[in-house]
């Protein structure tokens, strides 16, 4: 291994440069789609129905994006999904800058957003071992992390003072041009030809028969699908209360350019999640990275009983740390266990299990809120964090997984 590791590489440069500017835009998008909703109607519940709207659009293609993703080159799914998130969100900005937004627009938008997502995650995901040799996929994935860390607390940062400062339309422009960079620096993508053309000679299986397949894998391992099982009540727990309650209780107390400063802590923790990542490697790194999604509940509670923004912060933080450590474990132990040209389909199904509750979440946290308020609200979705990690962490086919392989 060269002393550059993953770097040495220049597959895997690219794709950093390529994922690290599009989560800078991303970074801005959900402050200001956030305070856009809110200047637009002033309401949490139209609020949850314009993010739980791209959250369904998401879920519905993601087996579908998942397939795409292990037919076709990777490298040119990104590029042309990055070229559509460029213009949808572009719309989006036009129509809030221009003062012609509208809820129904907002949310028709956001649902081609979210089907366009649903078809990059998999590939983005699955593109890694692509790009450097097994033995470096920890700390490629780990440097992947740190990149897209350092591009969310720009982004978040940067977003909350430029929303503040200049309006959410703004803050909407800069993640459309992000992905219009990241779509040029997937083009730049030259990955070896077993990476892209390796079965384009062999006959094509029907997509229900791929989507078999894929579920075969995906199924077939204990572990994966219980820890899924947890993120699909974890995220429904934890994105309703963050993403829809804490704008609102934001909008309150700490203010909006405090506010993305306390999402740019969460990913000041994330940071030192890969950093730790990058440095300890427990045989057991999956099941400590599981246990320790217990601490996601803590955002959720501060927000409910001390929204200062000095809490606001460490918790934040604290909970960005073990999130990543998690997240790295993860994605080596799916890149290292599951067969490349089934791989793409392993993280759909992961992401739809994951992300299928995430809607609900959404929708229903605002209404709530109204009828019995905010705070019981977000101690009931920290309980659900909790329950959730307990339950994935109590089983034995989890702590069985190792870092040995890979």
């Amino acid at each position: 291994m060269t002393r550059l590791g993953p770097l040495a590489h220049a597959p895997f440069r690219w794709l950093l440069a390529a994922r690290t500017t599009g989560i800078v835009g991303n970074a801005v998008a959900p402050i200001a789609l956030a305070f856009a909703v809110l200047d637009l109607t002033g309401s949490p519940a139209d609020l949850g129905l314009v993010v739980a709207a791209r959250s369904i659009a998401n879920v519905a293609v993601l087996l579908f994006g998942g397939v795409l993703a292990d037919r076709l080159p990777r490298d040119l799914v990104l590029v042309g999904t990055s070229i559509a998130a460029a213009l949808t969100q572009g719309a989006i900005a036009a129509l809030v800058i221009s003062g012609t937004a509208s809820v129904p627009s907002l949310l028709a938008l956001s649902i081609v957003n979210g089907a366009v997502a649903a078809v990059s995650l998999p590939a983005a995901a699955a593109l890694v071992p692509d790009t450097v040799p097994s033995e470096q996929l920890r700390p490629a994935n780990a440097l992947l992390r740190l990149g897209l860390n350092a591009g969310t607390i720009l982004g978040a940062s940067a977003g909350g003072i430029l929303v503040a400062a200049a309006g959410p339309g703004w803050g909407l422009l800069v993640d459309a041009l992000a992905f219009a960079g990241a779509a040029v620096f997937f083009s730049r993508l030259r990955l070896p030809s077993r990476a892209t053309d390796a079965t384009a000679d062999a006959p094509r299986a029907s997509v229900l028969a791929e989507l078999r397949d894929g579920w075969r894998e995906f199924s077939s391992r204990s572990w994966i699908w219980i820890v899924v099982a947890q993120f699909g009540v974890l995220n429904a727990a934890f994105t309703g209360a963050i993403a829809v309650l804490g704008p609102v209780v934001a909008d309150d107390t700490v203010g909006r350019t405090a506010w993305g400063l306390v999402i740019g802590a969460q990913t000041v923790g994330f940071a030192l999640g890969a950093v730790i990542a990058l440095r300890w490697r427990p045989r057991r790194a999956l099941g400590i990275g599981v246990a320790g999604m217990a601490c996601a509940a803590l955002p959720i509670v501060a927000l409910a009983t001390a929204p200062t923004l000095p809490v606001l912060l460490v918790s934040f933080a604290l909970a960005g740390m073990t999130i990543e450590t998690f997240a790295i474990a993860w994605d080596q132990s799916l890149q290292t266990r599951v067969p490349r040209d089934a791989l793409s389909r392993v993280y759909s199904y992961d992401m739809v299990g994951s992300f299928i509750a995430v809607p609900l979440g959404e929708a229903v946290v605002g209404p709530a809120a109204h009828a019995i308020g905010t705070t019981p609200v977000l101690l009931a979705c920290a309980g659900v964090v909790v329950a959730a990690t307990v339950a994935a962490a109590s089983t034995r086919s989890v702590w069985r997984v190792t870092s040995d392989r890979g």
